[in-house]
């Protein structure tokens, strides 16, 4: 396991950097956050041999044990997940990012938190639901504006950017179209005097047209890790 993970990450590493050249962006403008969800303390530990140090998870309680385990590599987490209400003081506690904010309630209660336990303001991307996907969380781009404006003004809350998990493409026009779509509407808060500066868009099936529409964060799990076990 520790050979093929670490093999893995160096071969991703490469195609990141490569990607980085072909679409003229600057060179290590990309973070590689390896998602590690459902992933063994082994595991994330051959994934630190390879250099890497920033970890997405999406479950809170399954993470706030890798994290306490873990806390003497040093490592940055990132939560991915779906946030649910009764976990927020967890995720404010032990997080140093947050991914997937859609819902001013939500960001009320991890802000409370998050000042309660005395902590730096906890780095947040709004999730977008660029289709209208029932099946996805997110805030829809006609209601954006409006919540952006709002967990800015919140003190335990850093709004860095946006984050979005479009439906999956084969074809990398069309990938690159969602990834665009975000990207304007990231444009279009900047416009309005939000100090944003990260997309969090793109995963191991596309995150080369999420690199050429300007991914600063990619969440990569099944490319590094494999595919789940269920």
């Amino acid at each position: 396991m520790k050979k093929s993970i670490f093999g893995q990450l160096l071969q991703i590493k490469e195609r990141i950097r490569n990607a980085e050249y072909r679409f003229g962006r600057n060179p290590d403008s990309v973070q590689l956050i390896a998602v590690s969800k459902t992933q063994n303390l082994e595991a994330i530990r051959s994934a630190v041999t390879a250099g890497q140090r920033a970890f997405g998870e999406n479950y809170a309680q399954e993470a706030s044990e890798k994290i306490l385990s873990l806390q003497n590599l040093g490592l940055e987490w990132h939560f991915v997940g779906r946030i649910q209400a009764n976990k927020t003081k967890l995720i404010a506690n032990n997080f140093s990012w947050i991914h997937s904010l859609a819902d001013l309630r939500l960001a009320v209660k991890l802000n409370e938190y998050r000042k309660e336990a005395n902590l730096a303001p906890i780095n947040v991307c709004i999730q977008v639901n660029i289709q209208k996907e029932a099946s996805k969380a997110g805030i829809y781009l006609e209601h954006l504006a409006c919540l952006a404006k709002s967990i800015d003004k919140l003190s335990h809350l850093n709004l860095r950017g946006l984050m979005a998990i479009p439906k999956p493409e084969k074809n990398f026009a069309s990938q690159r179209k969602n990834f665009k779509a975000l990207r304007l509407s990231l444009v279009k808060l900047q416009a309005l005097g939000l100090q944003l500066d990260t997309l969090s868009m793109g995963m191991s099936e596309d995150f080369e047209a999420a690199i050429a529409e300007g991914a600063t964060l990619i969440r990569l799990g099944t490319a590094i890790f494999g595919k789940r076990k269920l």
